[in-house]
């Protein structure tokens, strides 16, 4: 869906003043970390910038890049071993890093050099380890932030067991066990148990400041683009600008007025009329997912494949022969735009068979695992890659997603991404570790809000197919011009997808059974969830997949008759 943003208010000229020259320090240090990219140093800088900007998601994520850099520091036999102990030397004199002294770090790396306690005596090894606990402050705090209590809790305990008495290490561990007992509603009797300390949070969506790679999707270049690619898939509708309401935080008395808050994006409109049953558009996509291992789907479409005894024309990668494809014409796709990237690289088994709890984030997460792999073949930076370019994220103004940084301030309402340590931050980088792919060098490609970039526009833009056996999502894609299509919940098209997405102009219109077919000039309404559901469940999915409340006219009506009625 094109989800609308609100027109941003004005913001005091000190803190624009402010937000400046943070976002040319963040950058001045990004330029030295693309001629430094194993200066761990640096990354804990760009993470003090990114909590001081009110990013941390991303103070999280550079933390932990330092974190692994200092392991490999310490470990000789590690492969960017010598880079990065080079990096770190340049540091091993005093004046140490200031982002080192911070609390008693550095009273604590003297005293290590006067003990057995750190293995080697160069000084880059205590200032290694110290540099580790510092990542470890960084990190559990900055998790803490964005409501991921459990993998904060662990980091501040790794950071423990190197500095016991580390007061900063303390306090963290003190504010998330305050938290903890908020979110579980416990007593200060009584125990927590740190096994179900919720991990999953939230953070912005926004096009950060420093994103160059959104296009003007309203510019004649971009509407020529789309229209061009749009013509052999439906040739009877074109890409135009619609108006659509302005997506809500929560319930409001607004559904019942007779104009209401509207933006422009991007729509699909019928060119001539379009029969009742007719298809409205039919799509292929490679950017797909798969979360069950070895399930026999075609790895290019997502396309479920029959027995293996009445296969007639599926195809298997020579290289790795577990990997299956529908036909010729999908393997030769594979091997065009993304096959070689992962081919025999074990790649195939992260994230698959997840838990029941943990479905839907690892369909998201192998989604981005296929757009790194395209990128990676195609030599194309992947919010440049046609499949996402186009798609807008549900995102915010930036003004509107600053707040007050203290523990207790919590995320404002227009923080709507979900954000965990495990699928933002720890499998993506495994899996470019398992592709071959330098995550320091290759870090413009790769840094966190790139990642975070993706994940905006696959939410609520991503469709999914259930398992006939359990009734869990297991194959998910993304369709660019498919999800150009607004969504509706009285919607003028029901779709199909099945190796290829397929619209159909609806037989009927789910409100008053009125009869189906688009007339020329008409925009076509989509629809992403189950229109059966009533409105307050259609509004709650929205809120999760979209960022905000369904406003169409059908949730309005319904919303205001219920309320009328109570």
């Amino acid at each position: 869906m094109e989800s609308p943003s609100p027109s941003a208010p004005s913001v005091p000229d000190e803190r624009e003043v402010q937000r400046a020259a943070l976002v040319d320090h963040r950058q001045r240090l990004t330029d030295a970390l693309a001629l430094a990219p194993y200066d761990l140093i640096l990354y804990l800088e760009r993470a003090v910038v990114y909590s001081d900007l009110a990013y941390p998601d991303l103070a999280a994520g550079d933390a932990y890049r330092a974190l692994l850099l200092t392991d490999e520091v310490l470990n000789e036999g590690f492969e960017y071993h010598e880079q990065a102990k080079e990096s770190l030397e340049g540091h091993s004199t005093e004046p140490y890093p200031k982002v080192l002294d911070h609390g008693d770090l550095l009273a604590n790396m003297k005293n290590m050099a006067d003990s057995d306690d750190v293995e080697g005596s160069e000084p880059y090894h205590q200032l290694a380890t110290i540099a580790s606990v510092r990542c470890f402050q960084s990190l559990s705090l900055s998790l803490l932030l964005c409501g991921c209590l459990a993998s904060a809790s662990d980091f501040v305990e790794k950071g423990l067991k190197i500095l016991p008495a580390n007061k900063e290490l303390l306090e963290i561990k003190g504010y998330i066990e305050q938290v903890a007992r908020r979110r579980l509603r416990l007593k200060p009797d009584q125990p927590i148990d740190f096994h179900d300390l919720p991990d999953v949070g939230v953070v912005r969506r926004e096009i950060y400041p420093w994103n160059t790679y959104e296009p003007d999707r309203f510019s004649e270049e971009s509407l020529s683009f789309l229209n061009g690619q749009l013509e052999t898939m439906a040739p009877k509708c074109a890409v135009k600008v619609s108006c659509l309401p302005v997506l809500l935080e929560g319930e409001s008395n607004t559904d019942e007025y007779e104009i209401i808050p509207t933006c422009n994006q991007l729509g699909l409109f019928a060119k001539e009329d379009i029969a009742p049953g007719e298809a409205v558009l039919k799509e292929y996509s490679l950017l797909t997912a798969n979360n069950r291992h070895k399930e026999s789907t075609c790895d290019a479409c997502g396309t479920e494949l029959p027995p293996l005894k009445v296969q007639t024309e599926a195809v298997s990668c020579p290289e790795c022969y577990d990997t299956v494809f529908c036909d010729e014409f999908c393997f030769e796709k594979a091997q065009e735009e993304y096959h070689p990237a992962v081919c025999d690289k074990d790649v195939d088994s992260i994230a698959k068979d997840p838990e029941a709890k943990d479905v839907a984030e690892s369909l998201y997460l192998l989604l981005l695992a296929r757009l790194l792999a395209m990128s990676n073949h195609q030599e194309v930076h992947p919010l440049e890659l046609k499949e996402i370019k186009y798609i807008w994220g549900d995102f915010v103004p930036t003004q509107l997603n600053d707040i007050d940084l203290s523990v207790n301030a919590g995320p404002p309402p227009e923080w709507t991404l979900p954000f965990s340590f495990k699928y933002n931050i720890e499998i993506p980088l495994h899996i470019l570790e398992k592709m071959d792919i330098d995550i320091f060098e290759t870090l413009p490609q790769h840094d966190l809000w790139v990642f975070n970039t993706a994940y905006s526009k696959f939410r609520g833009t991503a469709s999914a197919r259930k398992s006939l056996r359990d009734g869990r999502p297991e194959v998910a894609a993304v369709h660019p011009f498919w999800c150009l299509a607004n969504h509706d919940c009285d919607p003028n098209v029901t779709w199909e997808w099945g190796g290829r997405m397929t619209l159909f102009a609806r037989e009927t219109r789910v409100v008053g059974n009125r009869p189906g077919g688009i007339k020329a000039g008409e925009e076509i309404l989509n629809h992403y969830c189950d229109v059966d559901l009533p409105v307050k469940d259609r509004r709650e999915w929205a809120q999760g997949a979209l960022g905000g409340w369904c406003m169409c006219k059908r949730c309005r009506d319904e919303a205001a008759a219920t309320n009328g009625s109570d």
